[in-house]
This record gives C-alpha cells, sequence and structure tokens, in this order.
C-alpha cells in the first residue's frame, strides 16, 4: 500500500480531516512536513480534545528513531487499534508490550507503537500484501470508534 492509497482509504470512511502539511508549509513544524494524521472531524476543524485515530510517519523524530524511517521509500502507518485489535494482532496485551521483543524496523508485518504501545498503537512499515487486508480493516474500526467519541462529545 502506498501512502495515497491509504489516505484515499481512509477519507473514504467520511468526516475524515486528513492534516498532510506540505515542506515549506510555514503553520507546521518542519519535523511534521510529508507527514499525515487522520482525525474523525466532519466540520473540517482540527479537534483540541482528541488525538488522530492514525498517522502516517515518514522519518524518524528525536523521540522515536527505532523504526529507522530516515531509509529511502520507507514509512510508517500507526493505528490506535483499541486493546483488542492489538491483542489479537499480537498475541498478547499493550501492557505486555515491552516484555515481548519486536523488530521495529521490519517493513510489512504489525509491531507495537515504539512509543505509544500501552495505548493501543499498532504500527506497520510499508503495509504490503501481507498487512494490506488488515490494515484496512484496522483503519476502519479506528475511524468507528473516533466517530463515536465525537458523537459522544456532541451530545
Amino acid at each position: 500500500m502506498t501512502i495515497e492509497e491509504i489516505t484515499a482509504h481512509v477519507e473514504s470512511l467520511g468526516g475524515t480531516l486528513t492534516l498532510a502539511p506540505a515542506p515549506g508549509d510555514p503553520a507546521y513544524p518542519e519535523i511534521a512536513w510529508g507527514d499525515h494524521f487522520f482525525y474523525y472531524a466532519p466540520g473540517g476543524e482540527v479537534p483540541t480534545t482528541t488525538q488522530p485515530f492514525a498517522t502516517i510517519i515518514t522519518k524518524d523524530y528525536p523521540d522515536d528513531s527505532t523504526s529507522n524511517l530516515n531509509r529511502p521509500n520507507t514509512f510508517r502507518l500507526n493505528i490506535h487499534a483499541g486493546a483488542e485489535a492489538f491483542t489479537a494482532q499480537l498475541g498478547y496485551t499493550p501492557r505486555e508490550s515491552s516484555t515481548h521483543p519486536a523488530d521495529p524496523t521490519t517493513k510489512d508485518a504489525f509491531f507495537p507503537h515504539p512509543v505509544y504501545a500501552t495505548a493501543a498503537w499498532l504500527s506497520v512499515i510499508n503495509p504490503g500484501p501481507h498487512t494490506a487486508r488488515t490494515v484496512r480493516d484496522l483503519l476502519d474500526a479506528a475511524h468507528t470508534r473516533a466517530r463515536a467519541r465525537y458523537d459522544r462529545r456532541a451530545d
């Protein structure tokens, strides 16, 4: 899957706001240029009370360099999977993730997010034939949960 394919899928779910800061965009810090942040925000405004339900990161961050994203043509999709889906994919709970070694540089394989694993975030570098179907399912479920949170706050 490409970044464009993932973005198109997420946007097809409806109500999604995609932030994709471009190089030179003065509204965002340089570190965010090239990355994508997906929110459920049917009004088109960035929510101030919630985090994105998925992100695509295209480079290493100062506090998150274990995936070696500075390799050519490499990106990492991060999905707020929820504890049940996290456990179903990896065979252990988010709280147990620190006791299970994972290689955060392997492409087309799920692993706990290097920073947010305990919050039930899953990651995959360059999703491909082994993960694409599950990626779509996880994105659909993350979008549904984000929408439910939005709807609860709107009531």
